[in-house]
């Protein structure tokens, strides 16, 4: 670069002047700008595998899974922030707004009337999963160790 000149370090094109290591991918983006937008306006069916959660150890080690995506009538235990160590059933999930309701965590609002506290999906590990065909089949395909089917005695 040619001394004198404003050379920008942030903003359109600031990445590609301080950016030194070539794209692994050319059609997957590294700007901030696009993964934010790419996220906050994603469709319901990619919000459902943006609002996966943690295996408990246990879990992680029967399966050979790390996370899955949370559905309703999983158990999991909350692991950060004021609810934690707080266990209980997922009551809902809402991927409008990216979060769960988790059973017996509630707010009294001033008018008596009680409210479920809203939690992100990645502040939760699940300590047991509603196992249904389409759950076992994920399973399944998320097995790392190349071996075993979740047969009926593991599901139980």
């Amino acid at each position: 670069l040619a001394q004198g000149k404003f050379v920008p370090k942030s903003g359109k094109w600031g990445s590609l002047v301080t950016s030194g290591a070539m794209k692994q991918k050319a059609t997957v983006t590294c700007s901030r700008r696009k993964n934010r937008k790419a996220h906050f306006t994603a469709p319901s069916h990619i919000r459902r595998k943006l609002m996966s959660a943690p295996l408990s150890k246990d879990l992680r080690t029967k399966y050979n899974v790390r996370s899955v995506p949370i559905r309703r009538d999983d158990e999991v235990m909350i692991v950060r922030g004021h609810y934690h160590d707080r266990e209980g059933k997922v009551t809902a999930c809402y991927r409008k707004k990216f979060r769960i309701h988790v059973e017996r965590v509630t707010r009294d609002k001033a008018n008596g009337q009680t409210v479920p506290i809203p939690i992100h999906p990645s502040k939760v590990m699940i300590t047991k999963l509603k196992l249904d065909k389409d759950r076992k089949a994920l399973l399944d395909r998320k097995n790392r160790s190349g071996k075993g089917k979740v047969s009926e005695k593991d599901a139980a």
